[in-house]
């Protein structure tokens, strides 16, 4: 199985388990792995015979715009039931951090696979 890749992808979207992170717009980034045969598409040139990345970065987008959380692991386990579904993608693998949540780290997060390879 062959990976598609999207990489430091970011994604504004409501986020935290404090009050004051209620009220505002943090900024997440994610990495994603998405499992897909990417020979036919290559055979043909055909973008309908893979994973289009630029739709599922948008629908992570809109995901982010549409979704209140108050956990990472549940925005990232959402995420990935998601995609998923949507996408039909048989395994992923997603890594998701939020930035300047801890003052000494560059970023806090998580990393979760889902499906069969």
């Amino acid at each position: 199985m062959d990976l598609v890749l999207i990489e430091a992808l970011k994604v504004d979207t409501v986020i935290g388990v404090y009050d004051w992170e209620r009220t505002l717009t943090q900024t997440l980034v994610l990495d994603l792995e998405l499992a897909a045969d990417i020979r036919p598409a290559a055979a043909d040139d055909d973008l309908a015979r893979t994973l289009n990345y630029a739709a599922i970065s948008e629908r992570i987008q809109a995901f982010g715009a549409e979704h209140r959380f108050e956990l990472v692991e549940t925005f990232a386990e959402r995420l990935a039931e998601t995609l998923r579904q949507e996408f039909a993608i048989a395994w992923l693998r997603l890594t998701l951090r939020k930035p300047g949540a801890v003052p000494d780290a560059a970023a806090v997060g998580v990393r979760i696979e889902r499906g069969q390879r």
